[in-house]
């Protein structure tokens, strides 16, 4: 990458470093917010080892939020929730 690229913010492709899974009920959740626009869709990865194979589920919703923060703090929150209706349900 440039020097000017840098700077200014060009590249459009780089990837915030990826957050720490947040352990619930024996899954992991991993909240991975998109960006779009000036806004975070509400998305995580939800993970569990099920019969000695990592299982995952990406959860991805309509609801948009401000920050970066509070997206992922929200995606942690529809997660568990979802784990909490689903289960290992999720996998199948």
């Amino acid at each position: 990458m440039s020097l000017f690229s840098k700077l200014f913010g060009g590249g459009g492709s780089e990837q915030k470093p990826a957050a720490e899974p947040i352990k619930y009920k024996g899954f992991a959740i991993t909240p991975t917010p998109i960006k779009e626009g000036a806004e975070y869709r509400i998305c995580a990865l939800i993970e569990k080892e099920v019969a000695g194979e990592v299982k995952t589920h990406k959860l991805v919703r309509a609801d948009t939020m401000g920050g970066l923060e509070t997206a992922s703090d929200a995606s942690v929150n529809k997660a568990k929730v979802l784990i909490d209706q689903m289960g290992d349900g999720l996998f199948t």
